[in-house]
């Protein structure tokens, strides 16, 4: 799931999926038209999109018609709902895609970011507390041992 991430954090390849969301097929060309970047950069972040199936191809001669696959994106949903979702907040799968929607227009990055940084805060907490308390047990001469310099 690491991979996803790294893929969707890119602005330009959101840009291009929520442009993609919008139409069922699109050209390159016309990506580059709606888009205002150069082909190369078109191209390569569909090809990064590609390659972890978010998007499809079809192929009609020279041309390339881009597709979203949304399933990913549903997969990636799912993992992130506790993160984003209050806990007394109920879910509601409307079928499309929330999170996503959320993801390229706001701050779940952030949030999530928050969230996992408050939990390591919370489990180092924990972990310093316990290790105190364990060391405020130990029989003196067993600390000794454990902590003479040698």
């Amino acid at each position: 799931m690491a991979d996803i991430f790294d893929v969707v954090s890119d602005p330009t390849r959101r840009e291009l999926m929520l442009a993609l969301r919008e139409r069922s097929e699109t050209s390159v060309g016309e990506l580059v038209e709606r888009l205002g970047l150069s082909q190369p950069t078109v191209s390569k972040h569909l090809k990064v999109l590609r390659d972890h199936e978010l998007v499809h191809v079809r192929e009609v001669g020279q041309h390339r018609y881009y597709r979203l696959d949304t399933a990913p994106l549903e997969e990636l949903e799912s993992w992130l709902i506790p993160f984003v979702v209050e806990e007394d907040e109920p879910v509601i799968d409307d079928g499309g895609s929330a999170v996503f929607a959320a993801w390229s227009g706001a701050d779940v990055g952030e949030t999530i970011g928050r969230r996992v940084a408050e939990s390591t805060h919370q489990a180092r907490s924990a972990i310093q507390g316990a290790s105190g308390k364990v060391a405020d047990r130990l029989p003196v001469i067993v600390r000794k041992r454990l902590f003479r310099k040698r």
